[in-house]
């Protein structure tokens, strides 16, 4: 048997969006791309929604909205993939990295707030395997009253709206999550959401952005999302949607800006996939509870212990189930390399989320090592993420548990 990690659903409804606009002529930036956006903002109960053609573009266009530049410093932890601190080197300022909190893939609050200076302008907090972070307790640590001293927003940009340090979500993971009730996207000041292929909903390729209700009024919401679509083409006045009607060719480039804009194809995709978004979460919770029982129940008999991401937290919080992530407790990466391994030679596809950024040369190139984040190299050492996606069937999460136990009794004996 071979089980893939996170293979695209993809249906044939999906395949007949995407064919309509096909045979449309009409395929880059356009109606599909405006229907795409107004369901977004539908669904995650947000003002407005912009989408980009990838998260990454996403979260650099929120930099750039906050003018978050050379000489700044942005806070993100240092377990992560490499898009949560790459796009902070892209505008030019410094990434600060801070170690997760022990026995958690989140950032330690007491690290962000001695990672403050008057330099700081943003923290870029990621939810991880669609489990939101705890956001009142980054937004206390962010009021307190020495990080409210230390922060100085730049006079005459975006930062001035602000009575604290900015929070941007990378929720990459977490598009159709919630925290205490609120949805993924309205509880921080910035969401960047990702519709890549792995991701529970996609669109192959794919970004969008959203901000919280409550953080400007409409005339300012609609001046936010004015700026994105000129960020994301160009600085062009008009899409070509726009430039399509009659007698309309003219426009203006106002700076010399991007090209990441989202086509019609990825969003007729997305809309496809948004229409079935429910049921799929439903599918994933189901799949989640039968690893969870069985993984537990074959750990208590084989005496070893695991720590499996809770993707409930009986408060109110719920996840989307993006990533079924399990720590091998007592093993090191020695171990769980094997373990992969032998996971692979009975057909199982298994990952890693993440490895901290001051293991890649990139980051060790910067300075950031990892001795200085020992709770976020624990946290990696025995990790593996196993396959969780909605074309799992019952039988297929038993066999990779089955393959799990067989797997680590086989690594175990040598």
């Amino acid at each position: 048997m071979q089980i893939d990690f996170s293979p695209p659903d993809i249906s044939e409804d999906d395949i007949q969006a995407v064919s309509e606009v096909l045979r449309s002529g009409w395929i880059t930036s356009g109606p599909r791309v405006q229907e795409f956006e107004a369901a977004l903002a539908e669904w995650t109960k947000t003002p407005r929604v912009a989408v980009l053609n990838s998260a990454t573009a996403a979260l650099q266009c929120v930099l750039e909205l906050l003018a978050i530049g050379p000489g700044d410093e942005v806070i993100t932890p240092a377990y992560t993939y490499t898009a949560s601190a790459s796009v902070i080197c892209h505008v030019g300022a410094s990434p600060v990295l801070v170690d997760v909190a022990p026995g958690q893939y989140q950032m330690d609050t007491e690290s962000i707030l001695a990672a403050i200076t008057p330099r700081t302008k943003a923290v870029i907090a990621v939810d991880i395997g669609g489990v939101m972070c705890d956001y009142n307790a980054l937004r206390k640590t962010l009021s307190s009253p020495q990080a409210f001293r230390r922060f100085a927003p730049r006079v005459g940009t975006m930062q001035e709206i602000f009575q604290q340090i900015p929070i941007i979500a990378d929720a990459a993971h977490s598009f159709g999550s919630s925290y205490l009730g609120q949805p993924s996207g309205t509880v921080a000041d910035f969401t960047v959401f990702s519709f890549h292929a792995v991701k529970n909903l996609t669109t192959a390729e794919g970004g969008a952005i959203t901000w919280r209700n409550n953080l400007v009024d409409e005339a300012t919401s609609a001046e936010i999302y004015q700026r994105i679509k000129l960020y994301c083409l160009h600085g062009q006045t008009k899409d070509a949607l726009a430039k399509s009607a009659d007698g309309a060719w003219e426009y203006d480039v106002v700076a010399p800006l991007y090209k990441c804009n989202m086509t019609d194809i990825a969003a007729a995709l997305g809309l496809s996939q948004l229409k079935r978004y429910a049921q799929m979460l439903e599918r994933r919770r189901q799949l989640i509870s039968l690893y969870t029982e069985q993984l537990q129940t074959d750990a208590a008999q084989g005496g070893y212990s695991l720590d499996i991401l809770s993707h409930d937290d009986g408060h109110g919080s719920v996840s989307n189930g993006h990533l079924m992530m399990v720590r091998l407790l007592g093993r090191d990466d020695a171990f769980r390399r094997r373990f992969i391994v032998k996971m692979a030679e009975k057909g199982v596809s298994c990952n890693v989320h993440f490895k901290p950024l001051p293991l890649l040369s990139a980051y060790a190139a910067l300075g950031f090592d990892i001795s200085s984040f020992p709770e976020a190299f624990k946290q990696y050492e025995n990790q593996v993420s196993l396959p969780l996606h909605t074309l799992l069937s019952d039988q297929d999460v038993q066999y990779v548990c089955d393959s799990f136990k067989a797997a680590y009794a086989e690594t175990s004996a040598g």
